[in-house]
């Protein structure tokens, strides 16, 4: 972590190149709004009634039109007189005129209110998507949902196997072919397997830049670059209902929507807008590529390395003496076990200073201790995500008891959005991960919780502001809790972690078109269940280690060194809390804090 640190430093920090680099990589979040807002856009259930069908109508009322026509042949429903939107009247066939007896499902399909969501034809109205196969929208939206959680767990292995540029390149290849080959679908199970490889190719591209850009950055800007990309994601939001009223037609905005990817691909494709994170490199035994890169990044810089020190400089061009070189290398035991050689730190490390000494002997690592390094992260920030993604559904639906227009949600959820974006933005920095971490999770807690006590005793000025509250605070939950774990995760399994973490908030985000199945009659447990996990949440955040600040571990070993700072003041080093079991190091081993 140290050396990598050095090497960065040499090459100029966080100068002009790697700024520009890590704000281009702002852009690209402009497609994955796009992309993530469709899928309400796509689902929207327009207002339908069956078709009349006259030939079901006595003779003497079969000469009706318009609406004396629709009040003979569709049943009104409430106080509202609204057309039933699946049922026809029925009457009895023998008699000439006649009082209508009963109902019957529509046979010449519907009629729907149109446009719905600015679209004129959207794959609801194309194949019938409502009554007898309404099942079928929550069915395309889990689908869709669970191909963002196998992506984000397979493509973020992949980022740690094969890298991050190469997850990058080939995600937006898979997912500018999958998109437009949605805008050809010729059926909806066609569509249905589409949408689930189109939501896994967009995870990976989504998964390999945010980790891309996070290691491209230096701790004091990490916040900044990586939360504010998603000011850029619901830019690319706000402007599909736009683009829908302009296209009209869902297959060409599906059209349109792989066009903006495919731009990607001809800019972002080339390594010298997305190279390959030197970070990862370092970290898997590849100085040769990572010294080009670095190199690019000191001549694009102004700076020159050769007039660094001279261990900055040595470690810079790659050629530093074997001794000091301080690179984990993985290797066999006697045993066939794995052992590690890792660099150590004096004490002066404490001032900002690393003393270097010859490696130490192997650490031999235990079976199954790369399981348990984090084992809090593996479960605490999943955990988040999975309620966050989970029970804003639950705060959605208090807002808007009844069903709801397209726009009023679909805004509602982006304003809130950069307002999560802009509070985390003032205060991740100035008070730290955790405590931020701590105070959104309590407030998702007690609103929910709240809610659910007082749905009948509070007014409703009281539950909207509780509602608008409680998402607030679940959307600014879910951005630090990824912002957290990836900071937290090193860099040899980053992608596989961080995916782990973001599918989980996919898996939490698929219970609502679950509960929809239901017709809603599910929500209520779902609201329960999700509040319950949100107060054991509480619990696992206060033994998270803070993250502010400190550099990006490298290793599994570098990892174990974070250690919890206590929320209020205290001696740091007395609040020492191990992420690896004592057994898993070396003993009489004593490890400084890192800056």
């Amino acid at each position: 972590m140290e050396s990598e640190t050095r090497v960065l430093r040499a090459a100029g920090g966080f100068g002009r190149a790697r700024r520009l680099l890590a704000a281009a990589s702002w852009l690209p979040c402009v497609a994955l709004g796009l992309a993530l807002g469709s899928e309400p856009l796509l689902t929207a259930l327009p207002a339908h009634h069956c078709r009349p069908d006259p030939a079901l109508l006595p003779p003497a009322l079969r000469g009706l039109r318009g609406s004396a026509l629709l009040d003979a042949s569709v049943p009104r429903l409430g106080p509202a007189r609204a057309p039933s939107p699946c049922l026809l009247l029925r009457y009895p066939e023998s008699a000439s005129r006649a009082r209508p007896n009963g109902t019957r499902p529509c046979t010449r399909g519907w009629h729907y209110a149109l446009p719905a969501a600015g679209l004129l034809r959207s794959p609801v109205t194309q194949w019938n998507l409502v009554c007898e196969d309404g099942w079928k929208v929550p069915l395309e939206q889990t689908s869709h949902l669970l191909g963002w959680l196998l992506g984000c767990v397979l493509l973020g292995a992949g980022c740690d196997w094969f890298g991050r540029r190469a997850v990058f390149v080939a995600s937006l290849v898979l997912a500018t072919g999958l998109g437009a080959s949605e805008a050809l679908a010729a059926s909806f199970p066609a569509l249905l397997a589409l949408r689930l490889l189109h939501g896994g190719a967009l995870a990976g591209f989504s998964l390999a830049l945010y980790v891309a850009r996070l290691e491209l950055c230096d701790p004091p800007h990490r916040l900044v670059f990586s939360v504010a990309a998603g000011l850029f994601s619901v830019l690319g939001t706000l402007l599909l209902p736009g683009l829908a009223l302009l296209a009209q037609d869902w297959r060409l905005l599906q059209g349109l929507s792989a066009l903006v990817t495919g731009l990607l691909l001809l800019f972002w494709g080339f390594p010298s807008l997305f190279p390959e994170s030197p970070c990862w490199l370092l970290a898997t035994g590849q100085p040769a590529r990572a010294r080009k890169i670095l190199w690019h990044f000191a001549e694009a810089g102004g700076v020159d390395p050769e007039h660094s020190s001279e261990e900055e400089s040595s470690l810079a061009m790659g050629n530093a003496p074997a001794r000091r070189r301080e690179v984990w290398v993985l290797e066999k035991g006697e045993k066939g076990q794995p052992l590690i050689y890792a660099p150590s730190y004096s004490r002066s490390h404490r001032t900002g200073h690393a003393g270097c000494r010859e490696p130490p002997a192997p650490v031999p690592l235990r079976p199954g201790a790369a399981a348990d390094l984090c084992r809090l992260e593996k479960w605490t920030h999943p955990g988040l995500q999975l309620i966050c993604g989970g029970i804003r559904a639950s705060f959605l639906r208090s807002l808007t008891p009844s069903e709801p227009a397209f726009y009023q949600p679909y805004f509602l959820g982006a304003g809130l959005e950069v307002v999560a974006t802009v509070f985390l933005l003032l205060t991740g920095d100035r008070w730290g991960r955790r405590p931020v971490l701590l105070l959104g999770t309590l407030v998702v807690g007690l609103a929910s919780l709240m809610l659910l006590a007082g749905t009948q005793y509070l007014p409703e000025w009281t539950m909207l502001s509780l509602s608008v509250l409680g998402l607030l605070a679940s959307q600014a939950v879910s951005a630090l809790s990824s912002l957290f774990a990836a900071e937290i995760f090193p860099t040899v399994i980053r992608g596989a972690g961080l995916g782990l973490v973001l599918g989980a908030g996919f898996l939490g985000q698929a219970a609502a078109p679950l509960a929809a199945l239901q017709a809603r009659s599910g929500f209520f447990l779902h609201h329960i269940v999700f509040a319950s996990f949100t107060i054991l949440a509480l619990l696992c955040v206060l033994l998270l280690p803070e993250s502010r600040g400190r550099g990006l571990p490298v290793s599994l070993q570098d990892a174990d060194r974070l250690c919890r700072s206590p929320l209020r003041g205290g001696r740091p080093g007395a609040d020492h809390l191990p992420l690896l079991p004592s057994s898993a190091r070396p003993a009489g081993r004593q490890w400084g804090q890192d800056g």
